[in-house]
């Protein structure tokens, strides 16, 4: 029977990948991946990358097809992400199919971590319920950019005995905002922390653990200007951007354990 390994990889540092995830890549004898556009090229690349530095399996091959069209303004956000889903599903079933013998390997090589806000192993299971291709899933965990973020700040992530939430831009706007304690923010494509209390401290960054890393620190009226600043320049640099931040009610920061 087949095997799919969804192996997380951190946040584009190579040396990011786990002993672990080492040992998976080289069992794998196909590397399954989605083509974002020549704008966003450079996150294939850093899978290639990986291949290149840890792959010692002769004939391991890296398979990329074009990812589906995405609605990024829909105003059924849920409806929307389960299309693209679907579309995904049908894409992934084909790629396992064509480019993967009965008795072979393969892997998604993940972003961060593949249980943290990432959709593949969702996908996966709808490939596996269409009953097309049979195939048994293993999971590798990967540094998350939430780890990553509090590594290169230098910082833990909560106060002694209290609690960290992780959440999106998107939630994080239709719940109006409120930050009670720390929280970490993930997936804000359209950041708004401008417009959120002035003065919560945010610990943000970008292309974390890279030589492009790029990070900023301070109350939200002091340096949010900055930080777009920053990011409009890094994405138009780049093509892309992957970032993330921490927010935290002054007076608190100090506080750690």
């Amino acid at each position: 029977m087949r095997t799919i390994q969804v192996i997380g990889i951190g946040t584009g540092n190579p040396e990011h990948l786990t002993i672990q995830g080492i040992r998976a890549l080289n069992a794998t004898d196909v590397v399954f991946a989605l083509d974002k556009g020549e704008a966003k090229a450079g996150l294939n690349a850093v899978r290639r990358t990986i291949c290149q530095l840890y792959a010692e399996r002769p004939g391991c091959r890296f398979v990329e097809a074009p990812d589906p069209e995405r609605d990024r303004r829909p105003t059924d956000y849920s409806a929307a992400v389960d299309d693209w889903h679907a579309a995904r599903a049908a894409l992934y079933e084909d790629m396992i199919a064509t480019h993967l013998g009965e008795d072979q390997t393969g892997a998604f090589l993940v972003w961060g971590d593949p249980a943290l806000y990432d959709s593949t192993l969702r996908i996966l299971e709808r490939v596996s319920a269409r009953g097309r291709v049979a195939f048994t899933v293993s999971v590798v965990p990967g540094i998350t950019s939430v780890q990553a973020l509090a590594a290169s700040h230098r910082i833990p992530l909560h106060r002694i005995g209290e609690p960290v939430q992780i959440t999106t831009g998107r939630r994080l706007r239709d719940e109006g905002g409120a930050v009670t304690g720390a929280t970490v923010v993930m997936l804000d494509g359209d950041p708004t922390f401008d417009g959120l209390d002035p003065d919560l401290v945010i610990y943000w960054g970008a292309y974390l653990g890279t030589p492009d890393e790029l990070l900023s620190t301070g109350r939200i009226g002091d340096v949010a200007e900055s930080i777009h600043v920053m990011r409009a320049e890094a994405r138009e640099r780049h093509g892309w951007i992957m970032d993330i931040y921490l927010l935290m009610p002054r007076g608190r920061q100090s506080r750690r354990a």
